[in-house]
């Protein structure tokens, strides 16, 4: 079972003549091929799994942003860790 929830908003800084959302869809994209389970919201994207392998991942989406041209990145982190185990579900499964 997962230990850590982590929110996360991607803020670029972008060349003025790009598009900020086509890096938003590579960061997720790295979520994706990361295999985590992730929840995309308007303001942030939530991921579900082990602290280490999410922080992990942060550190790939900001390096991939990086690497298409992006001057720096500000990114914006929730983290709710639960050594005994946590998920999205567990969490919202009452208003739902």
């Amino acid at each position: 079972m997962a230990n850590a929830l982590v929110s996360v908003q991607i803020i670029p800084s972008v060349p003025a003549s790009e598009d900020k959302y086509d890096y938003v869809d590579a960061a997720i994209k790295v979520i994706e091929e990361a295999g985590i389970k992730y929840e995309v919201h308007p303001l942030e994207t939530t991921m579900e799994g082990e602290i280490t392998e999410l922080m992990s991942v942060i550190q790939q989406m900001n390096d991939k942003l990086i690497s298409m041209g992006a001057s720096n990145i500000i990114s914006q982190i929730k983290l709710f860790y639960q050594p005994a185990g946590i998920t999205s579900e567990t969490l919202t499964e009452k208003y739902k």
